[in-house]
């Protein structure tokens, strides 16, 4: 039974995520949530105490998996520049093949939530940034970046930001991704 509540949480989140890639950007309701999942909303609380630790469960999913490619990619890469570079493609990358987490990712799909929730996100991003100007600090030290790992590092981050918050009010249309090979050698020389 255990594996089916298990199973149940997973695809209320999956169904959750999916209709945040709505590019209208409605606001998501448990009733429509839960219409969308054919059950009752009582089903809907069963596995999730309010509709907050859904989003908190969204989030998790999204810490959990960006942090897990940002340490393969630590682990796996000695070079700082590179692991930084390899960092802002895949935070790119993952935002183009979930569009509805980056609306979590930029906030948009927060609001009116609760404030918490926002707080995460923001504990989040400062995660990833604190992670990019390690791997710069790294480069430093191997004399491979001659910036400012800090304010690089915040560069970085920003200009994540600003490509999902693009992705996003554009309706999905302008990949995270869309002119990397020109913008990247602004970003890494």
């Amino acid at each position: 039974m255990a594996a089916r509540s298990g199973e149940r949480r997973l695809q209320i989140l999956q169904t959750l995520a999916g209709m945040l890639e709505n590019p209208r950007g409605e606001k998501v309701t448990t009733a429509a949530l839960a219409a969308k999942l054919a059950v009752s909303e009582a089903a809907l609380y069963r596995h999730f105490a309010s509709k907050a630790q859904m989003f908190e469960g969204l989030i998790e999913f999204i810490e959990t998996t960006l942090f897990s490619f940002v340490n393969k990619i630590t682990s796996e890469t000695q070079d700082g520049v590179a692991q930084a570079e390899q960092t802002v493609v895949m935070l790119l990358s993952f935002a183009e093949k979930n569009p509805g987490m980056t609306r979590v990712l930029i906030g948009e799909a927060l609001v009116n939530e609760d404030e918490r929730l926002q707080l995460r996100i923001n504990q989040l991003t400062d995660r990833l940034e604190a992670s990019l100007r390690q791997s710069l600090r790294i480069a430093q030290a191997a004399n491979g970046w001659h910036g400012d790992a800090q304010a690089d590092g915040a560069v970085l981050i920003a200009y994540v930001l600003g490509r999902w918050q693009l992705y996003a009010k554009t309706g999905f249309k302008r990949a995270p991704q869309e002119g990397w090979a020109l913008q990247r050698k602004f970003l890494f020389g």
